[in-house]
This record gives C-alpha cells, sequence and structure tokens, in this order.
C-alpha cells in the first residue's frame, strides 16, 4: 500500500506546483498566498509518504484529497484534477491493502509448507 499511496502523492506534488502557477494569475490572490498554501501542501504530500504505513496517515491523506478538490474554487479545473487524484488514492488504499493481505497469506503458506517439510525429514 506504501508504495502505490505515496505514488500517488508524488503525482499530486506536482499538480499542485502548476496549480499555484495557474493561480498566481487570479488578480485577487496574492503571490505569497499562492505559495505559501502550494508549498504547505506540497510538503504535506511529500511528508505524508513516509507516514503511510502509520496511524491517521489515510485519514491524513483523505483530508489532503478534498482539500485539492476543494481548490477548484481558485483553479477550476482542480475540481477535475482533485477528483481525479481523489479516485487513484482510493484505488491505491483499497488494492494496496489487498496486495499486503495476498502478501501475508502468501508469507504463512510458504512457513507452513517450510515446517511440514521439515517435520517430514
Amino acid at each position: 500500500m506504501r508504495t502505490l499511496c505515496a505514488s500517488t502523492l508524488i503525482g499530486e506534488i506536482f499538480v499542485i506546483g502548476f496549480a499555484g502557477l495557474v493561480a498566481m494569475k487570479d488578480p485577487d490572490l496574492s503571490m505569497t498566498t499562492v505559495w505559501t498554501v502550494s508549498g504547505v501542501a506540497m510538503v504535506l504530500c511529500l511528508l505524508l509518504c513516509g507516514m503511510i504505513t502509520r496511524p491517521g496517515g489515510v485519514q491524513l491523506g483523505w483530508v489532503l484529497q478534498i482539500a485539492l478538490i476543494a481548490s477548484g474554487f481558485f483553479v477550476p479545473t482542480m475540481f477535475f484534477l482533485g477528483t481525479v487524484f481523489a479516485a487513484l488514492w482510493w484505488a491505491s488504499v483499497h488494492f494496496g491493502r489487498k496486495v499486503e493481505e495476498a502478501k501475508e497469506r502468501f508469507a504463512a503458506q510458504t512457513q507452513t509448507q517450510a515446517e511440514a517439510e521439515g517435520n517430514a525429514a
């Protein structure tokens, strides 16, 4: 799960950076505000890559996805891109957990077979 989620978050770093460039063209937003918000969001994505397996990591990722969608109020394209990344986040969490479960079953099966071979000898 960690690899899939981290890959999604790394992609989001780039999207947030590009959205910041687009948001700079809005005359109602100051460059300082745009880059402070974008910078914090990008750093949060990077830190979250290391926190995925810790308690609350996935939930914090969902908060980030909601914020990404909400940024569409300033950069309308982000409604679409935020939704796409929220779907990618769901897929990363969902299928990442399935892969982890399959790895655990395989490890248990391999250990059981090794024990059976050791007892037969």
